[in-house]
């Protein structure tokens, strides 16, 4: 073969694998390279349940009521390992009623998982695996994000995770942040949630959100469907912002349980037109103070009897139960502030009130 004809080939290899590496690399993103931090920490959560099921013989059915019995189901989820000694943080309703928790990380490895504690309120749940030196997740600051910056919803749903021994990955935006459902029918409260429109499908609860530097910054719950009957993404998903599921995470860690028992030292009803006329009090609305207990949180905050809360934080006051449920939406406790408005002798005041630990 002739010398230049030689070089000409090698140099036509040499340029054809450059720009064969050039493409391959040119793949590579923020979001390929977040998965790939974090890939490895994302958990499937599979739980066998107790369920319990009525039912009723039909020839003593005008004379027993109807039994029950427990039927063992089985249903999956997503979490997120967060600390090298196995702790792994996921949704409360993904292990709620579990008689029997397995979590499998990528590459099919399989670990009974204990429950160290839950929280209904929040619907966040802790596990520990047994072990030491396992794959987690750095975390973001949830009080850092920027509307329209890109994150990834990584989990197991409809329990694909267990098909290829991996998680599956979404992309998407975060759509609005500090978004307040109050409190559901079923006790869980839904307050400063991270929207996005990476798709999160059933199964996916629990699992984290990731930013583009590859930082959970919150742990996916749930999802607008649009309709009873479809139960798929339509873009439209909430995350707990992390900060506040770690919080939960470290009181679980140390206690087991969440502390919301708190007192006002207060005692309140609700302010009536008859009540308002015979006091004469330029007012229609709101809750009157008709006890404070000595040494009480109240009694420090220097509240009076006669005194009437019109609003507790941002929200206005009818009756008694009022200042209980804003107490409960807020998620306070024991040494929290609540800030009151009140109104005293033809004036209307903030006061701050810290709760007390019963």
């Amino acid at each position: 073969m002739h010398k230049k004809s030689y070089f000409k080939i090698i140099l036509l290899f040499v340029l054809t694998s450059s720009a064969f590496g050039g493409v391959s690399k040119s793949r590579e993103t923020a979001i390929t390279r977040a998965i790939k931090k974090v890939g490895g920490s994302v958990a499937s959560i599979n739980v066998v349940q107790n369920k319990k099921v009525y039912y009723q013989d039909p020839f003593y059915s005008f004379f027993l009521p109807p039994s029950a019995m427990n039927i063992p189901s089985q249903t999956s989820g997503s979490g997120v390992v967060i600390s090298p000694d196995g702790y792994v943080m996921t949704n409360y309703h993904v292990i709620e009623d579990a008689v029997e928790i397995t979590v499998t990380l990528t590459g099919g490895y399989e670990y009974d998982a204990e429950i160290i504690g839950f929280d209904q309120t929040t619907d966040l749940a802790l596990l520990k695996l047994e072990g030491h030196d396992f794959p987690y997740a750095d975390l973001g600051d949830s009080e850092d994000l920027i509307i329209g910056e890109w994150v990834i919803a990584l989990g197991n749903p409809f329990n694909l995770f267990d098909i290829s021994d991996q998680p599956t990955a979404s992309a998407g935006i975060i759509s609005a942040t500090h978004m307040n459902f109050g409190r559901q029918e079923s006790g869980k409260v839904f307050q400063d949630m991270i929207q996005t429109d990476a798709a999160i499908n059933p199964g996916n609860s629990g699992g984290p959100l990731v930013n583009a530097n590859g930082e959970v910054i919150g742990i996916n719950t749930f999802i607008f469907t649009g309709s009873n009957q479809f139960q798929g993404s339509i873009g439209i998903g909430f995350a707990i912002p992390i900060n506040h599921a770690m919080d939960i995470a470290e009181e679980l860690k140390r206690e087991g349980r969440i502390n919301r028992s708190f007192t006002t030292g207060l005692r309140v009803q609700t302010l009536t037109r008859n009540i308002s006329r015979y006091l004469e009090l330029n007012l229609n609305a709101g809750v009157i103070i008709v006890e404070v207990e000595p040494n009480s949180p109240a009694d420090r905050a220097n509240l009076r009897t006669g005194d009437v809360i019109v609003k507790v934080g941002r929200e206005r006051v009818h009756e008694p139960r009022d200042i209980r449920n804003v107490i409960i939406e807020l998620d306070l406790r024991p040494g929290d502030m609540l800030t009151l408005r009140i109104y005293r002798e033809g004036k209307y005041k903030t006061i701050k009130l810290k709760l007390g630990a019963i």
